[in-house]
């Protein structure tokens, strides 16, 4: 209860303090290519729920799903995406699923159907035990994941074998150790990773 209130609080005020900025990058998405100014895709949230993850559209409209992970200088990013990716603004329509309840500020990242599958039972159950968030401490570990994939042959297979095992290992952590306090430290470890 005090995440779910803390979280309500924090999402609100975050959406009233950004608003200017969120109204001048939709504005910017908008003149920079035509298509909607939100990016929608399917996730699984807690206890195996599905529900739509927002972000800021950052590639063409319509952009051919070659795969589920972009990579390196992908040709379907716009001008406005490479930055708003960069500085992970693309993110910050996230603050909306917190405030629906789908999200959390902090908690694991919610994946796609398709990765949550191949979850053992014992993980799948225990990460699906809480609510995903829009930052922890593998997103904070992996703030580079995209660079890290595209130097690889086959991107997917690096991603499966490799990243997603060691994001996993510090979601499991997290689920067993969370506490008010630690949100608190990835909250504060997030902001001063974006301000570098």
């Amino acid at each position: 209860m005090n995440k779910r209130l803390f979280d309500l609080l924090a999402a609100s005020a975050g959406l009233l303090m950004l608003a200017p900025l969120l109204l001048i990058i939709a504005l910017w998405i908008k003149l920079d290519s035509p298509g909607p100014v939100l990016f929608r895709q399917k996730r699984v949230g807690q206890r195996g729920v599905i529900f739509d993850i927002l972000k800021f559209r950052t590639m063409v409209d319509a952009a051919a799903p070659a795969s589920l992970l972009t990579i390196g200088n992908d040709r379907r990013i716009t001008r406005a995406g490479r930055f708003l990716r960069r500085h992970k603004l693309d993110e910050l329509p996230q603050l909306i699923n917190v405030i629906c309840g789908a999200m959390s500020l902090v908690g694991p990242r919610p994946e796609v159907p398709r990765y949550v599958a191949s979850y053992s039972p014992e993980v799948r159950a225990l990460v699906l035990s809480v609510k995903p968030g829009i930052t922890d401490w593998a997103s904070i570990c992996y703030k580079d994941e995209n660079a890290i994939l595209a130097r690889s042959a086959n991107p997917e297979q690096a991603y499966l074998e490799a990243v997603m095992p060691a994001k996993l290992a510090f979601n499991l952590r997290y689920v067993r150790e969370r506490s008010f306090w630690t949100d608190l430290r990835i909250i504060l470890s997030t902001l001063a990773a974006l301000l570098r």
